[in-house]
């Protein structure tokens, strides 16, 4: 039996899997649901992953598959670990449902590639830049401070994913998020040293574009999740895209393969690590050290 990880994740696998097993049988969705007394709405959304099945259903499927032996029984150890609630699930009052979803991708990722235009990337924060960050969203929708707070903390739990020495962050950030006041001076001069010291860590790669850099690459934000073997079987790529209201989540071969190939390109374009850190570390004391940004 598997590890327990991620529900989002182990969800996703169990669905790959249960798809996999139904068109190896040449069956249809439809016809699946018949036999069981389902909607094939309900087999079309745990095949996706939109919602799981508890561990009862998919015995009954198994049974319907003739599904025996060890594969029956890494099944339903999936199962029981996608029925499990993740620790930002106690949250889940404050988070959107696509949040919880790249919460829960975050959560088991093996690697993750991310390219932020913007601002700082959510692992990368302070507390005092995110607060800013996530309490300035009440200027377009009010947000009661409570929830300002709890969502603050999430973004902080989020962040000791980091300490998995088995987890490759690369990110780029553009120059332009170095010099986005965010708060007050302090505030930025904080989360620009807070970067630099991120940018040691053995598994971190920072890069960031400069302004003057010549890319080809325009457009939003993303993050490509990438996840290890397990059992002899890897789950696709994810990337993941957020707007100011919602996130999308695309699984599709062509559309990571596209975001992958973009990621490498801005890459090449921005300043390798030490060349990024220094620039981080130059802006921090020229741009926001108390007298250059005033």
């Amino acid at each position: 039996m598997i590890a327990p990880g991620s529900p989002t994740v182990r969800r996703r696998r169990l669905a790959a899997e249960l798809r996999s097993i139904r068109e190896s049988r040449g069956k249809s969705g439809d016809s699946v649901a018949a036999a069981l007394k389902w909607s094939a709405s309900k087999i079309s959304r745990y095949e996706r992953a939109r919602t799981s099945l508890r561990p009862k259903e998919v015995e009954r499927l198994l049974d319907y598959y003739e599904i025996t032996g060890s594969r029956r029984e890494l099944l339903l150890g999936l199962a029981q670990d996608a029925a499990q609630k993740g620790w930002w699930e106690e949250y889940g009052d404050n988070l959107s449902e696509d949040y919880q979803q790249f919460i829960g991708h975050e959560d088991e990722a093996a690697a993750m590639s991310i390219w932020h235009v913007d601002v700082v990337t959510g692992l990368l924060q302070t507390e005092a830049y995110a607060r800013h960050i996530i309490g300035s969203y009440s200027r377009v929708e009010p947000v009661p401070p409570g929830v300002i707070t709890r969502k603050v903390n999430v973004r902080m739990r989020r962040q000791q994913v980091l300490e998995r020495d088995e987890l490759q962050l690369s990110v780029i950030l553009d120059e332009s998020v170095l010099r986005r006041r965010i708060g007050d001076d302090a505030v930025m001069h904080d989360q620009l040293l807070r970067l630099a010291k991120d940018a040691e860590r053995p598994n971190v790669a920072l890069q960031i574009l400069p302004l003057n850099a010549q890319h080809d690459v325009f457009g939003e934000s993303f993050v490509i999740f990438g996840f290890q073997v397990d059992n002899d079987a890897m789950l696709q790529e994810v990337v993941s895209i957020e707007e100011m209201r919602r996130g999308f989540i695309f699984e599709e071969e062509r559309e990571t393969y596209l975001h992958r190939i973009a990621f490498q390109v801005l890459a090449q374009s921005a300043l390798d690590r030490e060349a990024s850190r220094d620039l981080i570390l130059e802006t921090a004391e020229t741009l926001w050290s108390g007298d250059g940004g005033r």
